[in-house]
């Protein structure tokens, strides 16, 4: 009878009976071993209570060093939701408006397209629909600073229609942080520490790799595998030079909690003190994007029924319930942060192992644990979609090879692909003729990348080895001249 009472008092209370401990890291020890994980750290709070925090594995294979709940993560693009809620306090404050348009505070800064960039506003740009696809090499190990990626984008297609589609870019948040930036007169990095880590209490923050690191804290070492199969190779830290709004926060489990409870609170730190108001704080977790449900979207989210972007998050149902989450991918590094707000439930999974869909899995199935619903082995699901991947990608550079004529040789003698090639937005391409390597006689000079070239078929080069390994590297011929290269996509023209 006091039992099935109490069972009523707890559904009454719109509580769920809690999970014993012991079940979660069944749960944590299982992804660890499916994907082979160095280490994994999870947070699970709920309102003002941390329900669990604890750290498995290593955060270093050689030698061994036990990760731990104080152990520095990069958040990668978990960093999003940060500048959005900066912004939101900006428009709680009245100094913007999500509306405003960009270019009333960066006049650098446009879409090549000008009915697009007249009618573009902030809104625009944090839910992903200004018609930017990815371009992620304008900023990734560029050699150029982050107000030279703003200016640009101005030379960059759009990808899609204006207001009528969805890509996920990081380079709209870049010029969202440069419109705090403008519209306060701080860098980024001192909002975020002034105006929302120290006030909640997260006090072990990072933004840039030549920033101290605070007392008693020390990184995790990320690792990836060149091959599905194969051992793991740690991945040198990516070089931060720069703090960036889209994705270069850096902070330990323990304080995650407290981000994840700042959530939960609707913008309350956990000393109670208000940093942003309710309904600013819930206009960037409202849908405001549709995402097309492609095959491989549903493959990756089986229990929902429409994925939308808000402003920094992915808002989303599943199994019936309103889901908040974002998750981040950096060298070396994976993690996923989930709330459930009509729960008043949270998580974060963070995991230095980079091709993995662990963080996600092991969060769906913390859902399924502390909300009641009925169990599915998410693990084993999504270690199969990743199984599955590297398998078809295998399948594709076997074809690729099958169908290469190696007996093709390049049209022109080899010193004539040398030169410099262009791209307005990218910039130079410089080819060099190295003839006393016989294997990459010519080496392709990209952004901050070295890529050696050997000769693949006809025209077309293979990078031997580097960052872009195997990938293939085009030559236009015409009328016996080069006149176009063509690497990651993109094209470049060959300069006079």
């Amino acid at each position: 009878m006091w039992t099935s009472l109490a069972a009523c008092l707890i559904s009454v209370a719109g509580l769920y009976p809690l999970p014993l401990p012991a079940r979660v890291e069944r749960l944590v020890e299982a992804a660890r071993n499916a994907w082979q994980a160095p280490g994994v750290a999870v947070v699970i709070v709920r309102h003002n209570h941390v329900l669990y925090l604890r750290a498995h594995g290593l955060r270093q294979l050689h030698p061994p060093q036990p990760l731990t709940v104080d152990t520095l993560f990069p958040l990668a693009s978990c960093t999003k939701a940060f500048t959005t809620t900066l912004m939101a306090q900006l428009v709680d404050q009245q100094h913007l408006h999500w509306d405003d348009p960009p270019s009333r505070y960066l006049p650098d800064f446009h879409l090549s397209d000008r009915h697009a960039d007249a009618l573009l506003t902030l809104r625009d740009l944090l839910c992903h629909r200004c018609g930017l696809a990815g371009h992620d090499l304008l900023w990734y190990r560029a050699p150029w600073n982050l107000d030279e990626v703003v200016r640009r984008a101005q030379y960059l297609p759009l990808d899609y229609p204006f207001r009528s589609g969805y890509a996920y870019s990081s380079i709209p948040f870049i010029v969202a942080g440069k419109v705090l930036e403008k519209r306060t007169g701080q860098r980024w990095d001192t909002l975020v520490r002034e105006r929302l880590c120290e006030p909640m209490g997260m006090t072990h923050i990072v933004c840039r790799h030549d920033d101290p690191l605070p007392a008693g804290v020390v990184p995790a070492v990320g690792y990836r595998r060149e091959l599905p199969d194969g051992p793991l190779r740690a991945v040198d830290p990516y070089p931060m030079k720069e703090a960036n709004p889209a994705g270069s926060l850096q902070t330990t489990p323990r304080d995650l909690a407290i981000w994840l409870q700042f959530q939960l609170n609707e913008g309350r730190a956990p000393n109670g003190r208000r940093l942003v108001s309710v309904a600013q704080l819930q206009e960037t977790r409202r849908p405001h994007n549709l995402l097309p449900m492609t095959p491989a979207a549903r493959r990756q989210n089986p229990e929902t029924v429409q994925l939308c972007y808000a402003l920094g998050w992915l808002s989303y149902d599943y199994r019936g319930r309103h889901v908040v989450a974002h998750g981040g991918l950096i060298d070396g590094f994976r993690l996923q942060l989930t709330l459930v707000p009509q729960a008043d439930w949270a998580c974060a999974v963070l995991c230095n192992l980079q091709e993995s869909r662990l963080p996600l899995a092991l969060s769906n199935a913390l859902m399924d644990l502390y909300l009641g619903l009925a169990p599915k082995d998410w693990i084993a699901y999504y270690h199969r979609l990743d199984v599955d991947e590297a398998r078809e990608q295998a399948h594709a550079r076997t074809a690729r090879l099958q169908q290469r004529n190696p007996r093709q040789s390049p049209t022109l003698p080899l010193e004539a692909y040398a030169g410099k090639y262009d791209h307005p937005a990218y910039g130079p391409v410089v080819v060099t003729h190295r003839p006393g390597d016989a294997s990459a006689p010519l080496l392709l000079r990209f952004s901050s990348f070295d890529c050696p070239l050997e000769p693949f078929a006809g025209d077309v080069f293979r990078v031997r080895t580097g960052l872009w390994a195997d990938h293939l590297v085009r030559f236009a011929v015409q009328d016996r001249q080069v006149t176009t290269l063509h690497f990651l996509e993109l094209t470049f023209r060959r300069c006079p």
